[in-house]
């Protein structure tokens, strides 16, 4: 005759006394798990407290957004002060997830219909390259048209107004100290405009040249 605890020993999963009590450590794992989450719930709406402004959160939690914050900011965004003060009417500098944009009116570099850079638009570009060439990264410059179309033996349509417009321009920074391996020119046409070609304020806004700076591979 075998004693009870060699029966036990002996009895297939699921019969004996014990393993038939299997499901209730089951349920309390479950339900340590569910009690741990609910105090991670607990703790994070102290944190951010529902329908509260920034002013309520604890000092502690302040510190971690803003930590988070700088970590979103592009690798770029201490440059935009760089180009401030130009003092250039025509002019404008913006911050974007692609890169810090330096937009010129194409009237400061241009006569209308021509992809020649005019006197003025080489002392604007000599400006700009002064703070472009102690930075590393590339520069892309892009050309841009309004929807008026052009059809001269030169420039065909937009596609090579806008191409020979920032063709010149890459010349033009090259010659006043840019390195050339950092240059790039794209000509985007009427493809991308900042307004409506409805009017002629509309038509003169999509009408520039843009200089886009991204930040060196590697950078932090």
């Amino acid at each position: 005759m075998l004693d009870r605890d060699t029966r036990q020993a002996l009895a297939p999963p699921g019969q004996g006394g014990e393993e038939g009590e299997s499901w209730l450590m089951s349920y309390l794992d479950v339900l340590t798990l569910l009690i741990t989450l609910f105090v991670l719930l607990l703790s994070m709406s102290s944190l951010v407290p529902v329908g509260g402004t920034s002013s309520e959160m604890s000092p502690s939690a302040r510190q971690a957004a803003l930590a988070i914050g700088e970590g979103l900011k592009p690798r770029h965004a201490g440059l935009q002060p760089h180009f401030q003060g130009l003092g250039m009417e025509g002019v404008s500098v913006e911050r974007t997830r692609q890169g810090l944009t330096l937009r010129i009116e194409d009237r400061l570099l241009f006569d209308s219909g021509r992809a020649r850079v005019t006197e003025g638009g080489q002392h604007v570009l000599a400006r700009l390259a002064e703070r472009l060439a102690g930075l590393g990264g590339e520069i892309s410059v892009e050309g841009h048209t309004d929807s008026l179309p052009i059809a001269t033996e030169r420039f065909p349509s937009n596609w090579e107004l806008s191409t020979g417009r920032a063709s010149a321009v890459v010349r033009a920074l090259a010659a006043a100290g840019v390195a050339r391996e950092r240059l790039r020119a794209i000509g985007y046409a009427d493809t991308r405009p900042l307004a409506a070609n409805d009017d002629a304020e509309g038509r003169a806004a999509n009408r520039r040249v843009e200089l886009v700076w991204r930040a060196p591979v590697g950078d932090t």
